[in-house]
């Protein structure tokens, strides 16, 4: 065998056990991320039942709250809203007029 030879030989040892090196720590970083997203799957599967419980117990709330409403709290409460949008429209208005008189100075 020439040195030539060896020399070639020995390159591709080496490179061959570069790239089970290389291969050997992507495996590992592979099983690491793998278990990260199985943390992550088990972390919104619980997010998405606690979602759903509060929701259902909003619902009910909401529910509880529109029988103990007499028709007194319901219109009360239409004319604040309806006072609190004119309030609203007023204040989009002079917004309104205050930025057409910046475009004509």
């Amino acid at each position: 065998m020439t040195a030539e030879e060896e020399k070639t030989i020995h390159l591709l040892e080496t490179r061959t056990r570069q790239l089970i090196l290389k291969f050997e720590q992507l495996k590992r970083e592979n099983a690491e991320l793998l278990d990260d997203l199985v943390a992550k799957d088990t972390e919104l599967e619980t997010a998405r039942q606690r979602i759903k419980k509060l929701e259902a117990d909003y619902a009910n709330l909401k529910m509880a709250r529109m029988l103990t409403l007499g028709d007194g709290d319901v219109n009360q409460a239409k004319l604040r809203v309806n006072r609190l949008v004119r309030d609203v429209d007023k204040c989009i208005a002079l917004l309104k007029a205050m930025d057409m008189s910046d475009m004509t100075t």
